[in-house]
Formats: C-alpha cells, structure tokens, sequence
C-alpha cells in the first residue's frame, strides 16, 4: 500500500495530561546543548589551542571556517536524509561521528588533525543536527509552534552561558587531551540516551500532533511508503523552488550569521589584547548567551502571533547596531554591557526562521527546505569567522571586521523587507500536483 492508517492515538487530541510534543521540546533543548556548546563556545577554545600549539590565529580559524564550509555542503543532504529516512536515524548517525570526531580531537598533535576530526567530522554532524532537532520540534506541534521553538531555542541557547565559562575552567585547569575525553564521554551518554526517546513524528507512538483538530487527525495519521515520501519531497520542493521567499530567507540567513560569527569568534581573543584575562573574557559568551534566551523565546512566539518580518527585522537591526560599541571598549565591564545588548539581537536573529518557514509553505516536508537556509547559515558562519582572524593577523586590528559585521546585519534587515506577507500560504495548492494516492486526506494550512 502507498500508505496506510496507524493505530488510534495513545493520547486524545483534548487537553489531558502534558502532551509528549514537550517533551521533544524540551530534549531538543538538551541535544541542542550538547551537540552545539563546542562551536558556540569556539572563542574559547581558539585562545587554549594557540597558547598551547602556537599556530595562528588565520590558521585555527581556518578550522572553524572549514567547518561551517563542511556543515553548508551538508545541511541540504540532511534535511534530505531527515525527510527521506527519518530524523532519529539521522540523528544516531550525527551522534556517532560527533562523538569519534571528539574523541580524535583529544589526541591532536597537528593541524590537519584539527581540519579532519573538527572541521569534517563535527561539521558534518552538526549539519545533521542543527537540521532535525528543531524540525523534529515542529513536526510535533500544529498550534503553539511559536512558543515550543522559544523553549527549544531558549533553553539551548542558555548551554554557552554555562559551558563557556565551564570549558574555560577545565582547560585552565586540565591538559587538551583529558579535557576532551571528559566532554566525549559526558555528551555520548546524553545523546544516546535522549535519541532513544526521540520520536521523528507523533504517528511514530500512534499519537496525533500537539494542538491537532478534528481535520488536522486524517493528515497526521497517514504513514507513506517510501516511494511515496520521496515523490512528496520532490514535488514540494519545486513548488517551494519557485517563491521569492526560498531564495531569499537563504540570503537573509547568510548575512546575519556573517554579523554574529564576526562576533563570537573574535570577541573573547579581542577582550585579551585589551588585558582582559581568559577566564573573564569567557564570561562575554556567557553574557550574550544568556541575554540572547529572552529573544530566543520571545522571538518565535511574537512571529508566529504577529508574523515573522517585522520581529526579524528588529533582531536584525539590534544585533547590527551594537557592535558599534567595539569601537570603544577597554575594561572587562564593558565588554560585558555590550555582550548583554548584543545578545538580544543575536537570539532573536536565530529563532524566527522555523516560524516563517510554517507560515509561507504549511505543512509540508520542510526538513530540506530548512537544510537549504542552513546552507546559508553556515556558510555565512564560515565567512563571518575566518574574516575577523585575517584582518587582525594582516592589520593588528579588528576595527574593519566590526565594519563587515555591521553592515551584514543591516543589509539583511533590507533584504526581509523584501520578503511577501507572511498571512498567507505561498503554495496552498502544492498537492494538486501529486496523484491522488500521494495526497493527504486533510489540506494543508497555517498551524
């Protein structure tokens, strides 16, 4: 059969008990700490590997460049692998080589180590995560979208402002090699053992989706062969193909993750040419982390009541206009009032794009879809920090990337007020191309 009718939900569609979709929610959260902290807390770990290797900073830098490069090439691949296969499967696959990825990170001697187990491995790993964690998250919601992507957002966003300053202390206070047989063994446990609970789709425990109605249940209990998946994905795709928005939330992405990764990766080494100590220039990741979860949680819930152009443009705005404030710091208390306004725009920055992505195409197999602003993303991650470090090494100075920084951010608040009205489906009809058998019982529509 090209599809069939699963068993009748475990839990009804009523208000009963705490439905199983927070619980994604929430491990989401978790998996995104864990399988995040190391490249959110990178900063960090560039002033470790240049004390102690001496390499440049152009060429550890590099390692973070090669790895956004990898994670752009991979995000699509991912989404196609989510789609296609399942999210959990991608996922268990994602785990495995982050963790072998880490483990050979304890052992390194060289910097092609660096490139290969950093840059390839964790990168393509977290190509697969950063792809199905939150779309997994949106699969189990048809209302309250907007407030379970803040919590996933939110919680996981609060990771680096603890595991910066924690990752700090363990290097100062350990050498390379035992450090990251602790992290490996710690975030392995962690990730197998929430994976195992984490369902790709309601219909996986015969339940129907949070906030699901009477016309949502014939939709979200019809299971499709794998023919079928793939012909929906392909169809869906080159409808999605066509809309001005897929192209440019791409770009949009890009540029506000140039802003921020300018940013994250410059501003802790920047802090301790200005006399700041490590252990106190982690802190900055702390603060701007930390300060970045109100956004985080507000950013998705405000998009998906009022939608998503005007919350993203401000984000955009905010993230863009601080960095100015660069220009002037010298004393740890000040990098600290900047990583506190800079971290507003940057949490909201992240968090919209799952929301939109609702708004504009329904539902639908929006994993690669996402895959492909991924691509965007991390690309822009990869440009944003390499950038900074051949500035610094080529003039002394930072000074000209906290110009790109600026003027990224603030182009892709130019570039959302091109994007179409987010009240309306851009491709309500999408299905009318698919024979009758791949066709949902129930239309697709705003959640």
């Amino acid at each position: 059969m090209l599809r069939q009718n699963v068993r009748a939900a475990s839990r009804p569609m009523g208000k009963r008990g705490l439905h199983y979709a927070w619980f994604i929610a929430a491990m989401a959260a978790v998996l995104q700490v864990t399988t995040n902290f190391i490249s959110q807390a990178f900063s960090v770990i560039m002033v470790t590997i240049q004390k102690d290797f001496g390499w440049t900073l152009t060429a550890i830098t590099f390692a973070y460049f090669l790895k956004n490069i990898v994670q752009a090439v991979a995000a699509p691949v991912s989404g196609w692998l989510g789609d296609h296969y399942g999210a959990r499967r991608a996922l268990i696959m994602a785990a495995t080589v982050y963790a072998v990825g880490l483990l050979l990170l304890s052992q390194m001697h060289h910097i092609w180590q660096l490139y290969l187990y950093y840059s390839v491995m964790v990168g393509l790993a977290q190509a697969m995560f950063a792809v199905n964690i939150p779309t997994t998250v949106a699969a189990w919601f048809r209302r309250r979208l907007g407030v379970a992507i803040g919590v996933q957002q939110s919680l996981g966003g609060m990771g680096a402002s603890v595991m910066a300053p924690l990752l700090a202390l363990v290097l100062a206070r350990t050498d390379w090699q035992s450090a990251f047989v602790g992290i490996t063994i710690v975030g392995g446990i962690i990730l197998f053992t929430l994976l195992f609970l984490f369902h790709n789709d309601p219909t996986d425990n015969g339940m129907h989706p949070y906030g699901a109605t009477a016309s949502d249940q014939p939709q979200s209990s019809v299971i499709y062969s794998p023919a079928v998946t793939r012909l929906r994905t392909q169809v869906f795709l080159q409808h999605v193909r066509r809309t001005w928005a897929f192209w440019n939330l791409i770009a949009i992405h890009h540029l506000g993750c140039i802003g921020h990764s300018v940013i994250m990766v410059g501003v802790v080494y920047f802090a301790t040419t200005r006399g700041v100590a490590l252990p106190q220039a982690a802190w900055i990741v702390s603060i701007y982390s930390l300060c970045g979860v109100a956004s985080r949680f507000a950013t998705p819930i405000l998009a998906d009541r009022w939608g998503a152009k005007g919350v993203m443009a401000l984000a955009f705005f905010l993230q863009g206009t601080t960095v100015a404030l660069l220009f002037w710091v010298h004393e740890s208390w000040q990098f600290y009032v900047f990583a506190a306004l800079f971290g507003i725009g940057l949490g909201g920055e992240m968090s919209a794009f799952i929301v939109i992505n609702r708004q504009y195409y329904g539902i639908g197999p929006v994993r690669t879809v996402f895959g492909f602003q991924q691509f965007g993303s991390s690309l822009g991650m990869a440009l944003g920090g390499l950038i900074g470090s051949v500035i610094f090494d080529t003039f002394g100075s930072y000074d000209i990337a906290w110009l790109i920084s600026m003027t990224a951010s603030l182009g892709g608040v130019v570039c959302i007020f091109f994007l179409e009205p987010t009240s309306r489906l851009l491709i309500p009809d999408w299905e009318a191309s698919l024979p009758l058998e791949a066709r949902s019982s129930a239309p697709t529509g705003l959640a």
